[in-house]
């Protein structure tokens, strides 16, 4: 059986990740693929009980490092319970975040380092890589209003962080994105859903 594919989606808050992975989950389904849609921190029963910790709470409730440990341990049993498993059976995985956002929040905007992030992930989850990682890319304004007036205004934990942090994080993964052009594709998130689902579709086309 053909492995299947692992498709990430990325960004900063407020970008659209969990809209866009609907939709094309939704899209790929129709042509007939096998998908398996799912986001992080969460994915997976254990995974799940995690995301409370990480997203629930004040900003300070945990430190950088406690927090990089929290998505490593859930990120391990997501891949072990779902992502793998997807894999093994020829499925399309698309997932909200993945070790990227793992890299960006706690690596580069927390001031822990690539090098340290890498090595949990490589001890929880093998070091398993995206077949390809899409960066939503939307204007910090732009993507802070999103974020407002989604959920009815309640802000997760990393939401209500400072702007100075959210522009850490947009350098960061814009940063990585031109460090690995194999792997990342920059697709421009601004527009109406379908116009952005159509970048995102384009953006995966040599996968197809």
């Amino acid at each position: 059986m053909t492995r299947g594919r692992f498709i990430t989606l990325e960004g900063g808050e407020g970008v659209g990740n969990s809209t866009q992975l609907q939709a094309l989950s939704n899209l790929l389904q129709s042509h007939g693929y096998e998908v398996v849609a799912t986001r992080e921190p969460g994915g997976s029963p254990g995974a799940e009980a995690i995301r409370k910790l990480l997203m629930e709470g004040s900003v300070d409730r945990w430190t950088d490092e406690t927090e990089a440990l929290l998505f490593a341990a859930a990120r391990s049993d997501h891949v072990a319970r779902t992502i793998r498993p997807a894999l093994d059976h020829g499925y399309w995985v698309l997932c909200d975040r993945f070790i990227d956002s793992s890299v960006a929040y706690q690596g580069v905007a927390g001031g822990l380092g690539v090098d340290k992030i890498m090595q949990l992930h490589n001890i929880g989850s093998g070091g398993i890589l995206p077949d390809r990682t899409i960066l939503l890319s939307v204007p910090l304004y732009d993507a802070a209003w999103r974020e407002l007036n989604r959920d009815n205004g309640v802000l997760d934990r990393f939401g209500k962080k400072d702007g100075q942090y959210h522009q850490a994080l947009n350098s960061a993964f814009l940063q990585l994105a031109a460090a690995d052009p194999v792997r990342y594709r920059v697709v421009d998130g601004t527009g109406s859903v379908e116009e952005v689902t159509g970048r995102v579709l384009q953006s995966i086309a040599d996968l197809l």
